[in-house]
């Protein structure tokens, strides 16, 4: 599907639905597909065909010196130069933003504050406004499935139940609906990740220090009662000794999740051992000096990232910004003066890795001149997104948490990704059915822009910024020690438990 249009088509949908209806959703979309599609054809017919895939922002008939210029990037939608407008709009950040009721127009801001305004705003953000969370009800009888098949069918029909549950209380064509492997592989996921906390906590802390957990992005609460009600169950002396606490962004989960503690008379049981702190890890500002445990499951893969591109000749790089006219159109701008932020990740990761990093360019010098002999060659590689959030986690948790062992999994690949190094997947749910794009320039909050985790970068990273050992196995590995495998698997002998998340890591201190 292409990107340009699709981006264009949902922005015009959204902007004049919010909280569209279905009737009104497919008049929007079937007037605006035909608005796009005419001016897709007039702006073809009008297209430059120069070398260059990007435009200078300057204008008039001087040479600007090459390291003074901001680059706009080109697209078959919008050709327009906004070099004025670059220069005149307010720069601002996701903080400046946070307490908007309204998407921002006449400013611009690095990548990385556009994906985290869009993603976390908690006015218009992704997980503040538009995430459901799937729960499949009763656990799974694995055992009395014949074979994975059996499990995708009968978990297939369950999620259409779900939803129309969802909808006979609220229908809704935009609906964000998603699981995590919590909810599908309930409570033995969550106790495989307590066997792992109570065999660590005994060889490190016990009895001298407490259980202290704390979890962010937590979603329904699941794994934080699968932990407890396995320890409560299994150890009651470490049980005693256990404190539970999630650090949540969103104000709609953490209202979810205090429900679900209060939800039945098992988990009220739990009430005195959590603490719910509806914040951001990144608001984090007192140092908690005892030993404790910090899992973070599926949540590197919505940390923001910048973008950079690479001059093909030198090698600098330069950043992405992101410009937003009084419209709510976007626009790509590159400028050669990274911020501090981007400028230390790049000096981080050198020295962590030895200069051992992909890069979106050729290395060789013959590889860069065959490059530029291509028809039409850009002058700027193809993007690459640099994780520079999870950089800023890793300095949280070095900071205010000295003593932490960090668990975590999250996906180190992902199907169907926008063209880049270490590039998203960008898409939507709409009438039920996934919508991809290729650009993380869409409307806020009603698209998913999830990157895959580069788990030998970012355990180096770790490592020289906590100066803490890890190592990194795979979900099938991690599972196989920690997890009672007859539990998920089926009379065939397959289990789920090990193949469904092939393409995830886990990475744990030692």
């Amino acid at each position: 599907m292409d990107s340009p249009v699709v981006t264009q088509l949902f922005r015009r949908l959204f902007r004049h639905h919010p909280a569209c209806q279905s009737r009104q959703n497919l008049a929007a979309l079937a007037s605006a597909l035909r608005d796009v599609r005419r001016q897709h054809r007039l702006l073809q017919q009008q297209r430059h065909h120069g070398r260059r895939c990007y435009s200078s922002g300057g204008r008039g008939g001087g040479r600007t010196p090459q390291y003074d210029l901001n680059w706009q990037q080109r697209s078959d939608i919008f050709q327009q130069d906004m070099s004025d407008e670059f220069k005149k709009f307010p720069l601002v950040t996701a903080m400046d933003l946070r307490n908007r009721t309204e998407r921002p127009r006449r400013v611009k801001m690095l990548m990385r504050d556009f994906i985290e305004d869009s993603l976390y705003n908690p006015n218009y953000g992704y997980f503040s406004k538009q995430v459901v969370i799937f729960t499949p009800g009763e656990p799974f009888d694995f055992g009395s499935l014949y074979d994975e098949l059996d499990f995708h069918s009968l978990l297939s029909r369950r999620y259409v139940e779900f939803e129309d549950a969802l909808d006979a209380v609220s229908p809704s064509d935009t609906r964000q609906l998603w699981y995590t492997p919590t909810e599908l592989f309930r409570p033995y996921y969550g106790e495989a990740i307590a066997r792992y906390l109570v065999a660590n906590y005994k060889l490190t802390a016990y009895p001298y220090h407490d259980l202290i957990i704390y979890e962010m992005g937590a979603g329904r609460g699941t794994l934080m009662l699968n932990i407890l009600d396995y320890i409560r169950d299994v150890d009651p002396d470490v049980y005693d000794r256990t404190k539970y606490k999630i650090i949540e962004i969103s104000t709609q989960l953490a209202t979810l999740q205090n429900s679900q503690l209060m939800q039945s008379t098992a988990a009220r049981g739990h009430a005195d051992k959590v603490e719910i702190i509806n914040q951001s890890i990144f608001d984090w500002s007192h140092t908690v000096p005892s030993p404790c445990f910090f899992l973070a499951f599926e949540v590197f893969d919505n940390f923001a990232h910048d973008v950079l591109r690479y001059d093909m000749e030198t090698q600098r790089p330069l950043q992405g910004l992101v410009l937003i006219d009084e419209h709510g159109d976007f626009f790509e701008f590159y400028t050669p003066h990274l911020d501090p932020v981007a400028a230390r990740y790049l000096r981080v990761r050198e020295v962590a890795t030895g200069g051992r990093h992909k890069v979106p360019y050729p290395t060789t010098r013959l590889g860069r001149w065959l490059a530029g002999q291509k028809p039409l060659s850009a002058n700027l590689s193809p993007p690459e997104y640099i994780p520079t959030r999870l950089m800023n986690f890793f300095d949280v948790l070095g900071r205010y948490f000295p003593a932490h062992r960090l668990l975590t999994s999250d996906f180190h690949s992902l199907p169907d990704a926008i063209k880049g190094l270490n590039a998203p997947i960008v898409q939507t749910r709409f009438q039920r059915r996934p919508v991809p794009v290729t650009t993380p320039l869409v409307h806020q909050g009603y698209f998913d822009i999830m990157f895959p985790t580069n788990f030998q970068t970012a355990e180096a990273t770790y490592q020289a910024i906590t100066g803490k050992l890890t190592r990194v196995l795979s979900h099938e590995e991690f599972m196989r020690r920690w997890a009672y495998l007859e539990d998920t698997e089926t009379r065939s002998g397959e289990n789920p438990l090990l193949t469904w998340y092939k393409n995830a890591s886990v990475l744990f201190t030692v």
